[in-house]
């Protein structure tokens, strides 16, 4: 029975890889992205750079869109440059709006300032004429009715081998071009579509799509044609259906592709070298030969005009570095590329290596079977990133991954005993963190269990017990030890009356954590009831042996919260379920400070965030030992000598007027102290106040 469960286990989860559904396409796509993040292309200088209309260029020479003169005069100057070819990331869908005659259809001014308008030059057709000058590629975007508007110009030719291109290309519907006279002076004309992933982020630059029945280049593959002077496109499509598209040739450069004729981009992180802002290159403050024989791009990045894009890398980038990281992929001859076999080989390693590990976890025990499959695992995630840092090949080794462990764990759990097993080792493991009805729970509810490292907010007392080794040294160890355990059982006892976590026992003191390993959200207001609780108790405790004559000491607690890293720690021989992070050391310092302060219950003011009716007075901002920023600190009055105010409004009064340095302060606590000469705080202030400190902050020099 569990053979056939996991062999019907591994056909579904084949099946559902073969499907590819749209989640396993995010996932893959997230692997790839890591591979790039890992290892991004490191920049290297090729002749393509980006002209930027960036935020300065608005700054200096107007809002977007410029007048088509302005866009002449820089056509102008970068074909003085030398630029091998210049390619814009801007579509001039209408005419110029700023031209003579359109000024005077706004304006309509007097009949003689109308014919002087009217003699300066049209501006679409000054940037035409400089269009014409050559070597100069439009674009065009997806949109509009195709009907109404046409194909984009065509000026080029599309040579097929091995069978039309067509069915394989991605399908851009329509398209919004510039408009005719430019499209008719420019050398080409190219789209300016990208086809994000559902995630929305640009991982491939396509070279051809397909518009109608048309099949058309992109800015990237016309830059290349007209840079090299050429005029053909030659699009090889493979004999094998589910190879589709093999390579675009250019001129001289042959680019592999996708099977829909797209590019695979290896990003860089940014580089300021590849861009030249447009306003320098307008007063010509650009370097010399930095453009010359250069693929320069006319683009923006300025965030306002909103062509922002995501890339693999996590960033946000302009969409004309796409453009431009994809032709220096191309010079450069670096490609990266997800080989059309990729999606055999790995439904192969998914049915092996999923009858192989089923197999393995059916007839051997869980060490040998868990070590069989974290090797199958390592094995094909090492080749897989091997694969793509030598070669630039983009396998995936998550998705086979899960499918197989999916297969491995179906073949586990079919086991009764293990499910027994696991049953009793949360059971017995928990008994020595939690009360006996936490552990029923877990064991009910194994899905709210986790055994291994887990963010949570979670709270920690610490208590201390002083001068217990003082009585040690006094009595005989055996009648102190024997107190000890009595003092050690009710706080346990309390502990977990709470719903708390016994973290650990050192010596005298106890660590308890609330909100591990069951989330609870009011683990504040336990917590603080908690420590109260246990303040109660001890005081007691102590008390009644000191009427005995057995003085027994006076129990410090320590109070705070926090996001901690919480779960099980150690080795296969043995494990801790503890937490670790900063609060659980702040709350031990909590504790520690006490002896400093001469108050016996320390909360922080994140604790005290998630309670209520809690009454407290605070102590001041502390700046702990080893520590840089000040934690704002409180004593609960039912721990400050008994009293049981709602609020100690003589005391925040005083507290208020040291916090805001009033002149008056030291006078309030002079005052304040002459009532309670017995307070702590009291007399800690007023001897800070008397030594000229000033404000709430207390730098502790020790723990």
């Amino acid at each position: 029975m569990g053979a056939l469960v996991t062999l019907v286990t591994l056909i579904a989860v084949a099946a559902t890889y073969l499907y590819d559904p749209p989640p396993l396409r995010v996932l893959r796509n997230a692997v790839f992205d890591q591979y790039q993040r890992w290892q991004p292309r490191p920049y290297e200088p090729a002749p393509v750079r980006v002209v930027d209309i960036d935020d300065e260029s608005l700054r200096r020479l107007g809002q977007w869109p410029w007048p088509r003169t302005r866009v002449a005069e820089l056509i102008e100057k970068l074909q003085a440059q030398g630029a091998a070819v210049i390619g814009f990331d801007v579509v001039f869908s209408e005419p110029d709006r700023t031209s003579p005659a359109a000024m005077v259809k706004l304006w309509n001014p007097p009949d003689d300032l109308q014919q002087r308008l009217l003699t300066i030059p049209d501006h679409d057709e000054v940037m035409a004429q400089a269009l014409r000058r050559g070597g100069v590629v439009l674009g065009y975007v997806e949109g509009g009715d195709a009907l109404v508007r046409g194909l984009p110009k065509r000026h080029f030719s599309v040579v097929n081998a091995g069978g039309s291109p067509m069915p394989y290309l991605r399908d851009a519907q329509s398209a919004v071009s510039s408009i005719a006279p430019l499209e008719a002076a420019a050398q080409g004309n190219g789209a300016l579509l990208f086809f994000p992933d559902a995630d929305g982020v640009v991982r491939r630059v396509p070279l051809m799509l397909r518009i109608g029945e048309q099949v058309m280049p992109s800015l990237v593959a016309e830059l290349l044609r007209v840079g090299q002077g050429q005029r053909n496109y030659f699009v090889k499509v493979s004999a094998r259906e589910e190879e589709g598209i093999q390579e675009v040739k250019i001129g001289r450069l042959i680019v592999p592709t996708t099977a829909s004729g797209e590019l695979w981009i290896h990003y860089t992180p940014r580089v300021d070298a590849r861009y030249v802002p447009a306003w320098k290159v307008l007063a010509g403050q650009a370097a010399p030969g930095q453009l010359k024989d250069h693929i320069v791009i006319v683009g923006t990045s300025a965030r306002g005009l909103m062509d922002q894009r995501s890339s693999a890398l996590g960033t946000i980038i302009p969409g004309v570095e796409a453009h431009a990281q994809a032709l220096e992929q191309i010079l450069l001859g670096k490609y990266l590329q997800r080989p059309f076999w990729a999606t055999a080989v790995e439904a192969t390693i998914i049915i092996v290596g999923g009858c192989l590990l089923g197999l393995v976890a059916l007839s051997t025990g869980a060490l040998v079977s868990a070590s069989a499959a974290a090797l199958a695992l390592a094995v094909m995630a090492a080749v897989a990133w091997f694969a793509f840092a030598r070669y630039g090949l983009l396998l995936d080794p998550v998705t086979p991954g899960l499918a197989m462990l999916l297969t491995f764990l179906v073949g586990s759990v079919m086991h009764h005993l293990a499910s027994e097993r696991k049953q009793r080792w949360v059971r017995e493991a928990f008994s020595r963190y939690v009360s006996p009805n936490r552990v029923d729970f877990l064991v009910n509810n194994p899905g709210q269990l986790e055994l291994s490292g887990k963010r949570q907010q979670c709270s920690f007392v610490f208590t201390d017990l002083q001068g217990f080794t003082t009585l040690l040294e006094k009595m005989d160890p055996g009648d102190a030890v024997g107190l000890l355990n009595a003092y050690l059982d009710q706080m346990i006892a309390i502990v977990f009356q709470r719903g708390g976590t016994l973290d650990r026992i050192v010596g005298d003191a106890v660590v308890v954590m609330f909100s591990a390993p069951v989330e609870q959200p009011d683990h504040q207001q336990r917590a603080v009831a908690c420590a109260l609780e246990m303040h109660a108790f001890a005081a007691a405790y102590s008390a009644g042996l000191a009427a005995k004559g057995t003085p027994f000491g006076k129990t410090r607690i320590g109070v705070h919260s926090g996001e901690v890293i919480v779960g099980n720690f150690g080795g296969s021989t043995m494990f801790d379920y503890r937490a670790l992070g900063d609060p659980v050391n702040t709350a031990a310092r909590l504790e520690s400070v006490n002896k400093h302060l001469g108050t016996t219950v320390c909360v922080s003011e994140a604790t005290l965030s998630g309670c209520s009716g809690v009454a407290v007075r605070p102590v001041g901002r502390l700046v702990l030992k080893g520590k840089s920023k000040a934690l704002m600190v409180f004593e609960p009055l039912a721990a400050s000598g008994g009293n049981e105010l709602t609020q100690d409004v003589a005391y925040e009064a005083a507290f208020r007027r040291m916090h805001e340095q009033h002149p008056d302060a030291l006078e309030s606590f002079e005052q304040l102290s002459r009532e309670r000469p017995d307070d702590p705080l009291v007399a800690l202030h007023l001897a800070r106040l008397r030594a000229g400190a000033q404000g709430d902050v207390i730098v502790m020099d020790e723990k």
